[in-house]
């Protein structure tokens, strides 16, 4: 598990994340990423963008739920995920995702801070390229319980 001062120091990089500093803050995140793992980030961001706006599929989408808490939902490249960014801080991980990846590398050998799915949601929530969608309860629910099948 990442250190509290190396989460706080990436949570920094995040929040300076802007259209204007991209290619200053990319440079930073090499610091805390692979460049695989940062690549696959940037693609699931950046998959569509060549497209026409209306055959564009949504790979991040923001689902707002009628009690105010996002969910997040990243079409990855073999399945789709269910993100969770903003954990509260008194949790050993301030994000979780449902991808084996993020079980391994950061769970199991804590050899990664994130999965690039979480990092993709960070990313695409600092650049406004999450697709948001309002979510009824059950419907959140059929979305989790999708993903729990095994």
């Amino acid at each position: 598990m990442a250190s509290a001062e190396l989460t706080t120091i990436l949570n920094q990089v995040l929040e300076g994340l802007t259209a204007d500093t991209i290619d200053e803050s990319l440079e930073k995140l090499r610091f805390f990423f692979p460049e695989t793992l940062l690549l696959g980030a940037l693609d699931l961001i950046d998959r569509d963008s060549g497209k026409p706006s209306t055959i564009r599929i949504p790979y991040i989408i923001l689902y707002k739920t009628p009690w105010g808490r996002p969910q997040y939902e990243v079409l990855g490249s073999t399945a789709t995920y269910i993100v969770f960014p903003g954990l509260p801080s008194v949790a050993t991980a301030t994000a979780y995702c449902t991808c084996p990846a993020y079980a391994y590398s950061v769970l199991l050998s804590e050899t990664q801070i994130m999965c690039k799915h979480i990092l993709a949601t960070l990313l695409a929530l600092r650049l406004s390229r999450c697709v948001e969608r309002p979510v009824t309860a059950d419907e959140l629910a059929s979305m989790i319980a999708r993903q729990c099948k095994v």
